[in-house]
């Protein structure tokens, strides 16, 4: 599992560079939260909002899941725990007032962008401009 990445995969590449494109600018890789040991694919730290893209294998996408047949015990634990992971880094983000934005990887770069940039501007002018 070392081979695997876990920044930098072609479908973040491809969002990063619509984001960056229409003018945003964001932190890769980055601690939403400073005490919190989990991190963001793109933080929008003025405007808290952390956006994730999730691989259809490793956070067992509803529609492109296929379960391993090597040890499929194993695997089925450890995607369940990614799953249970996700939502308890959503629920604690949003206790302190962030938004977070989920992608699957099989999702059009494009459309991703587009909620995002929407959501950073909406969030903007409720903050008053940051």
């Amino acid at each position: 599992m070392l081979g695997n990445r876990n920044r930098d995969t072609s479908p973040e590449l491809a969002l990063r560079s619509l984001v960056h494109a229409a003018g945003l600018r964001y932190r890769v890789a980055a601690k939403p939260l400073p005490r919190m040991r989990r991190t963001a694919d793109l933080v929008f730290r003025p405007t808290q909002i952390a956006v994730f893209v999730d691989g259809c294998f490793w956070h067992g996408c509803p529609e492109h899941f296929v379960p391993p047949k090597t040890n499929p015990d194993y695997w089925r634990d450890k995607i369940n725990r990614n799953c249970v992971r996700d939502r308890d880094t959503d629920e604690r983000l949003a206790a302190e007032g962030w938004l977070v934005l989920r992608f699957w990887e099989h999702q059009a770069a494009s459309e991703c962008a587009e909620a995002v940039k929407a959501a950073v501007l909406n969030r903007r002018k409720q903050l008053g401009g940051r």
